[in-house]
């Protein structure tokens, strides 16, 4: 972002009235602008290269050993996670976004195993600019819509009728090689508000058909931190470790992958009541109960029954978690912490509420050297497998010799 924008976005007649108020009326506003220009050296842009990609993905690579009771599998638990003869299972084809290095979208940025399913999460201080070089390599047409941040309707990322015809450019990017670059502005009102810690969350997602690209994967995360309590990188400096959580029920049925997932793993075609032509075994009623529930996969991160792996801490170190509702009706959700409690809003708890679309950040410091338990607390989640488990180690002993 060039220095002009950050005067604009955070400098005016309000922030010249303010600072001239401040210095009891012996401020000009000139003086007030040059103070405005010192800040807005200081922002930064914050440049990502993303791809959109399909991949196959394992819901829970440790089958059939479930990892949470060490045992196999039950034949309940496998309901969502054996595939053929008219069940897709654990393995859908599925579409995420990634980060690389570069314009080249050739080399990978290191990704924390944490994440899980989740894109790449871009952080930033208010003031900066938030650029997103996009590259779609699906078969899907699609793009990015940020929460929270400042667009403009060229950079909305969603496609719904405005009457802006300048909207409809950064979605549906073009789908086997599409490009288009995002500018999102940082101002203060998308940052932290007078009751947050120093850092809160938003959202982004594809918004092109967003009942499905939600449950095909392409949900990734934007950390704003507060003016002046960043470090370099946009990371909140009042924390020693980050942990973001997705928990949600991706319901393959709704999947624009469906038939593909059909045909590569359910051993069939779906059932077409038109083509007589169609063989008795290869028919999938995508309608019956069972198909539809087998589907649904209760995760966090996109993984089940302990799969999602890299939730490791120190004890008494500063742990900020980012937590995210989203999917449907059926997504209310009670993240809930074993062996530890978080600070939410100011309040002690070890349970914290998740609706569709919500996001809540709670702080930790982990007293209980262990590996604990992490889950959803709804009975119908956690017999579908939304659960996993955090270790907390404990500190490196120093030698003073």
């Amino acid at each position: 972002m060039s220095t002009r924008s950050a005067e604009l976005f955070r400098c005016g007649p309000a922030f010249c009235l303010a600072a001239a108020n401040r210095a009891g009326g012996r401020a000009s506003c000139l003086a007030a602008a040059l103070v405005c220009a010192g800040l807005a050296a200081q922002a930064k842009e914050r440049v990502h290269y993303i791809a959109a990609e399909t991949v196959l993905w394992d819901y829970a690579p440790s089958f059939p050993t479930n990892l949470m009771t060490a045992a196999p599998f039950s034949a309940e638990e496998s309901l969502y996670l054996e595939e053929g003869k008219g069940r897709i299972g654990r393995r859908n084809y599925k579409a995420v976004y990634r980060e690389y290095t570069d314009e080249s979208f050739k080399k990978r940025v290191p990704r924390d195993p944490s994440l899980g399913i989740l894109g790449p999460i871009l952080h930033a201080e208010v003031g900066d600019t938030i650029t997103v070089h996009f590259r779609n390599d699906t078969a899907l047409p699609i793009g990015i819509h940020p929460h929270g941040v400042f667009y403009d309707k060229a950079n909305e990322g969603a496609h719904y009728d405005s009457g802006d015809p300048r909207q409809h450019l950064g979605a549906h990017v073009k789908p086997l090689g599409g490009e288009y670059t995002y500018h999102w502005q940082v101002p203060e009102r998308a940052g932290p508000g007078p009751a947050d810690p120093d850092s809160i969350f938003w959202l982004y997602h594809a918004h092109d058909h967003e009942n499905q690209d939600i449950y095909a994967g392409l949900v990734g995360g934007i950390v704003v931190t507060r003016k002046g309590r960043a470090l370099a990188d946009g990371r909140p400096r009042d924390v020693d470790r980050e942990l973001t959580m997705l928990f949600m029920i991706f319901d393959e049925n709704k999947s624009p992958y469906l038939r593909a997932n059909i045909e590569e793993f359910a051993e069939g075609r779906v059932w077409d009541p038109d083509d007589a032509a169609q063989e008795a075994h290869e028919k999938v009623d995508v309608e019956s109960q069972e198909f539809r529930e087998s589907n649904k996969k209760h995760a966090i991160n996109g993984l089940l029954w302990g799969n999602l792996s890299g939730l490791v801490m120190k004890k008494g170190e500063r742990v900020r978690w980012y937590l995210i509702g989203l999917g449907n009706e059926s997504d209310i959700h009670t993240a809930h912490w074993h062996g530890a409690t978080v600070l939410h809003h100011g309040s002690r708890t070890d349970t914290v509420g998740l609706l569709p679309a919500t996001t809540e950040v709670v702080d930790m410091r982990p007293d209980d050297a262990g590996t604990w338990m992490f889950h959803c607390h709804v009975a119908d989640h956690m017999a579908g497998g939304m659960m996993t488990r955090y270790t907390v180690e404990e500190p490196v002993a120093i030698s003073t010799r």
